[in-house]
């Protein structure tokens, strides 16, 4: 599914756009880094609550190719520099995590797990 999609379905604004199309195979969603880590795939969307610098550095690690911020949260200056600086796109939106992971099943895409 294409980033472009999923920001529409989900209702996000765009913190941090990318010059290129985004394909997204699998989301991976939770506040607690170390599971994402734990349970991640290549080209998955990140869905967490977790605004601080320590978000994206996990999205290098687990090759998230996204990451959107629920609960209408929105990092800060130095976190949208670091995703810009690796292409990683930053979206926010105002639903919470269940909402968007159901929301996103039903558009098709699986869970990581």
């Amino acid at each position: 599914m294409r980033l472009e999609d999923i920001a529409a379905v989900l209702g996000c604004e765009v913190l941090s756009p990318v010059d290129h199309i985004v394909d997204i195979e699998a989301v991976v969603a939770s506040d607690g880094m170390s599971e994402i880590l734990a349970f991640h795939r290549p080209h998955a969307l990140m869905l967490t609550g977790l605004t601080n610098i320590q978000s994206v550095r996990t999205a290098i690690v687990a090759d998230v190719h996204a990451i959107v911020y629920v609960r209408g949260k929105r990092p800060d200056q130095k976190v949208l520099e670091l995703a810009r600086a690796k292409s990683i796109p930053v979206l926010s939106t105002g639903l919470g995590m269940f909402d968007s992971c159901g929301i996103l099943y039903d558009a098709g895409l699986e869970g990581a797990m």
